[in-house]
């Protein structure tokens, strides 16, 4: 057992070196051209918040593997010698709260603030905003945690006559007690007045944890349930909209020219926002201004890149041709196997979550049998679809972004992403997380039973005072499969049409 405890130690630094060699090459291929050699303290914050997000996920079944290392332990006190799960989960998850209501956004204020400003006066305002949003944060976590920081527990006050100890056991439904004239033990017979509400405070961190669990679980309910659903049938329906052929030169020269009268004037605009800017006229109008000047820009980054995959150039022409083709199917093939495990996700919400007592185990016995196979087999199915979650909160919000006013637009793209954005795709990241582990701690229940993510996330969460209910009558759990049907229905109507223009920078027909 020790050798296994060993391992695990050494697995897991590993895998803590990997994730942060990996956050670095997203941040090296995803920056923009104009953040290269500055910004480093957003960088900095957007490798350590990656880092900490993909390390959240993978804790789930790094508790699972630890659980494992003492469950054939001959003797007491075996697991104390695992690694200490319920400290590094509220570790990790008081850096993501303190990540994404205090780091990111002073980060995000900092690089935002006007370039023409002394450093100094960057900071200061940064620093106002933020220090700000402390001082309302702790005054909301101070007063609920003092009034309705507790956790309220069911108990049932059992009691029973003693009786002779007998010569012979013989036990069966019908007389699952000791003793020949004793039939049914307390727990059977006990009435509903021996039923108590059990109360205790929790601890803060805790506490902590749970609230942003809560605000993290909105928005995986709406982003999770929408790409749950668009994150195959998107790649699906770009396989049907690509395009079939190569269009002729003299449709591309007209194109292009197009789109470079568009370029012209979205720079005026651009410019002009640029003095108003400097000049202090901030309102409303200009806020509103700019956010169109925004989607403008993306739909005539789109158009540009449709243009290019359409008339490729070069001397390479025909092989970029023909992986614009593969890249089409591959999209086709991994949104095929994509619409299998969303499928499998609902089907596993529907019989295990949402029905009472569950119908079917089902994906926590295709894990263990997995396990049985080969001892990280199962473990790392169960880790791959929490992965596959949290890529469907990422592609749910990247699809609300576009259609909702209320929530700024900051797209990822390679070799073109600005920190700003960056950041705010990392807090969307972070705050959905802690919900992706909670929830996959749920529904991976039998799987991941008696874990530490389970104690925390599992009793004291779906215990604490007037959260509780959210969770007994599973209204996430609800709201996440009504969206992934309604999204589903939506692309069944509209997926399949070939997209029409419908803005200023949309390429002619």
């Amino acid at each position: 057992m020790g050798d296994f405890n060993l391992a695990l130690v050494i697995v897991a630094i590993v895998v803590c070196v990997i994730v942060f060699i990996s956050s670095i090459y997203l941040l090296v291929n995803y920056q923009h051209p104009d953040d290269a050699n500055q910004a480093y303290f957003p960088k900095f914050v957007v490798v350590f918040g990656l880092s900490i997000a993909m390390i959240s996920i993978l804790m789930l079944p790094a508790d699972v593997a630890n659980r494992h290392a003492c469950r054939h332990s001959i003797y007491n006190g075996a697991c104390n010698l695992t690694l200490p799960m319920k400290d590094l989960w509220l570790a990790v998850y008081i850096v993501d709260a303190v990540l994404v209501f205090f780091i990111i956004p002073f980060a995000m204020f900092f690089y935002e603030g006007d370039q023409d400003k002394a450093l100094g006066k960057r900071i200061k305002s940064a620093l106002i905003w933020v220090v700000t949003t402390a001082v309302v944060c702790a005054l909301v976590l101070g007063i609920l945690y003092g009034v309705i920081g507790k956790v309220d527990f069911s108990v049932r006050h059992l009691s029973s006559a003693t009786t002779t100890f007998p010569t012979s056991w013989q036990f069966s439904n019908n007389q699952p007690c000791i003793g020949n004239t004793a039939r049914q033990c307390s727990a059977y017979t006990a009435n509903a007045a021996s039923e108590k509400t059990w109360s205790m405070r929790t601890t803060f961190p805790e506490y902590v944890v749970a609230l942003a669990t809560i605000v993290g679980s909105v928005l995986f309910t709406i982003f999770g349930g929408v790409g749950i659903a668009c994150l195959p049938l998107g790649l699906i329906t770009a396989f049907i909209r690509r395009p079939k052929a190569v269009i002729t030169r003299s449709q591309y020269i007209k194109e292009a020219t197009e789109l470079g009268k568009k370029a012209r004037d979205l720079k005026k605009a651009a410019d002009a926002l640029h003095q108003e800017e400097r000049s202090g006229a901030k309102g409303r109008k200009w806020r509103k201004n700019v956010k169109a000047v925004e989607k403008e820009l993306l739909q005539l980054e789109e158009d540009v890149n449709l243009l290019e995959e359409m008339y490729p150039q070069g001397e390479q022409a025909e092989t970029a041709w023909a992986f614009t083709v593969l890249g089409y199917l591959a999209k086709f093939v991994l949104g095929i196997l994509g619409l299998i495990v969303s499928v499998a996700w609902i089907a596993h919400i529907i019989i295990y979550l949402l029905v009472d007592p569950p119908l079917s185990p089902f994906l926590n016995e295709v894990f263990i049998k997995l396990d049985d196979v080969w001892g990280l087999l199962g473990t790392a199915a169960f880790a791959f679809f929490c992965f596959y979650l949290l890529l469907a909160v990422i592609a749910g919000a990247m699809m609300l972004g576009l259609k909702l006013v209320f929530i700024t637009i900051h797209p990822m793209k390679w070799g073109a992403t600005l920190m700003n954005s960056f950041l705010f795709n990392v807090g969307l990241i972070l705050l959905c997380s802690i919900s992706v582990i909670q929830f996959c701690a749920t529904a991976f229940g039998y799987y991941a039973q008696a874990t530490a993510a389970q104690e925390i996330f599992g009793h004291t969460l779906q215990s604490l005072r007037g959260i509780k209910y959210l969770y007994k009558y599973n209204v996430f759990q609800i709201g996440f499969v009504v969206l992934a049907g309604l999204t589903f229905l939506y692309y069944i109507a509209f997926g399949w049409r070939r997209k029409k223009p419908s803005g200023r920078f949309q390429l002619s027909t």
